[in-house]
């Protein structure tokens, strides 16, 4: 367990920040980069779930900690992707977690024959930026990724993600039927 008594060190005061084990990179490394566009979307989630309550909230509240493990993943160097006692590692198990909720939530939604807006109710809009923030933090894994090894795992966590949080703020929009949907050139 992490204990902080101290919230400022100064070690970051020249522009560099320490992975974890200690080694020192620069502040604006890929995978720093990724993981604090990780926290990001954390905050965003911690948003959207002042609005919602029930399985959506169990949900959420379980996508955060993974979140929190998931910036210690990228945090880690190496090469060996096996979780361990000491190494938080996401695992393919929790990617197929978040497929077969996508499935569970889309069962119930009719097929998209249009794309939404972001919006229809508040906490449809946070996990919209969410989602997207999440989109972010892939592309920054993968830059890293072509520099350092990065968990695939990881990867693949944070693509389905994306997707989960689409689908679950069509869910919270009463299956699309709030949904805001988009009219292409409506305004010209």
């Amino acid at each position: 367990m992490v204990k902080l008594t101290k919230i400022y060190t100064r070690g970051g005061d020249k522009g560099e920040t320490s992975l974890t084990g200690g080694e020192r990179v620069a502040k604006d490394n890929a995978r720093i980069e990724a993981y604090g566009t990780v926290d990001e979307a954390n905050s965003v989630i911690g948003l959207a779930r002042l609005t919602t309550e029930g399985a959506a909230d169990e949900m959420l509240a379980r996508i955060q900690n993974e979140l929190f493990d998931l910036g210690a993943d990228l945090s880690t160097p190496g090469e060996d992707f096996t979780p361990g006692e000491m190494t938080l590692r996401i695992t393919d198990a929790q990617v197929t977690r978040l497929e077969e909720e996508i499935d569970s939530m889309n069962a119930n939604m009719q097929p998209l024959t249009n794309f939404i807006l972001p919006g229809g109710s508040a906490a449809s809009a946070h996990l919209h930026l969410a989602r997207t923030v999440i989109r972010r933090a892939e592309r920054h894994a993968i830059t890293a990724s072509r520099e350092v090894s990065i968990n695939p795992a990881a990867i693949k966590y944070l693509n389905r993600l994306s997707d989960h949080l689409f689908v679950l703020s069509r869910h919270l929009n009463k299956d699309g039927a709030s949904d805001v949907l988009w009219v292409p050139g409506a305004t010209r």
